[in-house]
């Protein structure tokens, strides 16, 4: 697992996708930080929350080759070939897009650094949002690295990822909207009007169930929540398996 670990890591610093990805983290959490020190207010957890709505950009990027790129060149055919297990395969991938998120990083701290010795406060808040702010990095390192396995293309890897991403970071709006659409046919059907908006609620609270934002919104303000990260861990090993399963499908069909 080391040995795919620093293959994947250094890889990063061997082509533009680590510097572009650092670059445009850096330029993000800079502008977020320098317009709220403009202003006097410094919120270090309104930054993160902030930066974790520019997943659906950074992770594509960072997970786009990750197996994609072994694919294309024919590289992959090791995994499968040689007695590496797979697992290894798939924990040192994640792990290598875990640890350049971590480096990104970086620049939230030294912000956190200037705001305490600005005379600012780091509490219970900010702590929160920065735990919620890997354990997400997590989820979607895996669903970015799903969608590598599944393409021998980049590009279609990195917009699979944007989707699926995307839906995450809307799923409330799209429950709502599903609610409302469910609530009116019922209701156009000669459901007592009641009846019909309450089916409506039920449906929109058990989709957005699945929004890792709001079952993780009381992490903003101090209040942690271990089933919420419960529900981001399983998430992330849910799509863990699939790649797992992807990857195993092709090697018995190597044999």
């Amino acid at each position: 697992m080391y040995a795919i670990f620093k293959r994947e890591f250094l890889s990063y610093f061997r082509s533009p996708v680590g510097y572009v990805a650092i670059a445009i983290f850096s330029f993000l959490s800079g502008f977020i930080f320098f317009t709220m020190f403009s202003t006097g207010i410094v919120n270090i957890g309104s930054e993160v929350i902030s930066l974790r709505s520019f997943f659906v950009i950074i992770v594509p990027i960072i997970t786009m080759g990750l197996l994609a790129e072994d694919k294309k060149r024919g590289t992959d055919i090791l995994y499968y070939t040689t007695p590496v297990s797979l697992f290894s395969v798939v924990a040192g991938k994640v792990l290598a897009a875990f640890a350049l998120i971590a480096i990104m990083f970086i620049n939230v701290i030294i912000h956190i650094i200037v705001t305490v010795n600005c005379g600012g406060v780091f509490g219970f808040g900010a702590a929160g949002t920065i735990i919620v702010f890997f354990f997400m990095a997590f989820m979607y390192i895996t669903i970015g690295l799903f969608a590598s396995a599944i393409t021998d293309s980049q590009i279609i890897s990195a917009i699979v990822s944007f989707i699926i991403i995307l839906v995450t970071q809307i799923i409330s709006t799209i429950a709502q909207y599903i609610g409302t659409a469910i609530s009116s046919l019922l209701s156009l059907m000669g459901v007592n009007t009641e009846s019909a908006l309450s089916v409506g609620r039920v449906v929109k609270n058990g989709i957005s169930w699945l929004d890792p934002f709001v079952r993780t919104e009381n992490f903003d303000i101090g209040i942690f929540s271990v089933s919420a990260l419960i529900f981001l861990v399983s998430i992330g090993v849910l799509f863990l398996y699939l790649t797992y399963r992807v990857l195993e499908k092709k090697r018995w069909s190597q044999a």
